[in-house]
């Protein structure tokens, strides 16, 4: 659902002070400087997309500025924004950098430093943010690319401009499901581009690697929680369901395939262990998430060849040993 901000909801008097309110609920803390506050009119409309925050920010002229006191206050570890203008001149200061910004020019500044943003006159600009984390590059080194234009109209900025206007535009007409893929394949694409122009091409792979070995270590450890789903997971990883899906599709398997696996080398090292021996078949299942029995019978035995109950009793007729390294062969994933 969309948020609508606008001044003339306030008398004019009082424009200046709700405009500093709303574009701080909307962004992060700011402070604002207006030339002329009784005639200044703006306009902030949001949308949220899982982490990512996607705004239409018109406004008269006035300048925003992020302080190491604003910062000092903050209470998150920091965003990437990326504005681009569609009417007017912005200008943008970060790291003793300065964009100056037309319509369709994109340029990145980090909300953990202080950086100024300056409007000459009325402006209509389009604004992404996003956790660092999205962008997965290294934030010390996107320091030397902050606050530096990058043009609309060719190469990766040539895809990236066109895409920001068409997302937002249309973001009320696309399905819940569309519109979180084309905002994570936007933030792939801005990788894309600062990787490019960092020269290092293979860093968001690995990025990608680290973030998924997490990712899985955090459903290791929760294999026994039958409520572990991807939006649970996404959540508790700080990435949005689609970018799960996508980093494991990724890897050649599914979110939903990656934890059953896990699950059932879990329920057979449990149907090896003597010290079950007295544990029934369907509560190893229930433990590890499998509630109805005979699902999980169908699916233990669709992977390893036998039921649970054949597999447990098989152990004492071919030895522990024996019976484990057939199973470790048959393992999913082996």
């Amino acid at each position: 659902m969309s948020t609508l901000l606008r001044t003339t909801e306030v008398s004019p008097a009082d424009r200046a002070d709700y405009w500093r309110a709303a574009a701080s609920k909307s962004f992060v803390d700011l402070s604002f400087s207006v030339p002329e506050p009784v005639k200044f009119c703006g306009e902030i409309i949001t949308e949220c997309i899982g982490d990512v925050t996607v705004s239409r920010v018109t406004a008269g002229a006035h300048t925003a500025e992020r302080t190491e006191r604003h910062i000092a206050r903050a209470h998150d570890d920091g965003y990437y924004k990326l504005s681009m203008p569609v009417r007017g001149y912005v200008l943008i200061s970060q790291d003793g950098r300065e964009a100056p910004l037309l319509p369709g020019d994109l340029a990145i500044y980090d909300t953990s430093r202080p950086y100024h943003v300056s409007f000459d006159d009325t402006c209509r600009m389009l604004v992404l943010m996003f956790p660092h984390r999205d962008l997965r590059l290294s934030q010390r080194a996107m320091g030397d690319l902050t606050a530096r234009r990058v043009s609309g109209r060719q190469g990766i900025g040539g895809l990236i401009a066109p895409l920001l206007v068409n997302l937002v535009s249309q973001i009320e007409e696309l399905g819940a499901f569309t519109v979180p893929r084309l905002a994570d394949n936007l933030v792939d694409l801005l990788t894309t581009l600062y990787a490019e122009q960092l020269g290092e091409a293979a860093r968001p792979t690995d990025a990608m690697q680290v973030l998924l070995q997490k990712i899985k270590s955090f459903i290791g450890a929760h294999l026994d929680d039958a409520d572990l789903t991807p939006d649970v997971i996404a959540s508790a990883c700080h990435v949005s369901t689609g970018y799960l899906h996508k980093l494991f599709r990724a890897s050649g398997t599914s979110v939903g395939r990656f934890i059953r696996d896990r699950r059932l080398e879990q329920c057979r090292r449990d149907l090896l262990d003597p010290g079950q021996g007295g544990t029934a078949v369907s509560a190893i299942g229930a433990h590890w998430g499998f509630l109805d029995a005979a699902h999980f019978s169908r699916t233990f035995k669709a992977t390893y060849g036998v039921s649970p109950r054949e597999y447990r009793l098989s152990r004492d007729s071919f030895g522990h040993v024996e019976m484990a390294a057939t199973a470790d062969r048959a393992a999913p994933g082996r």
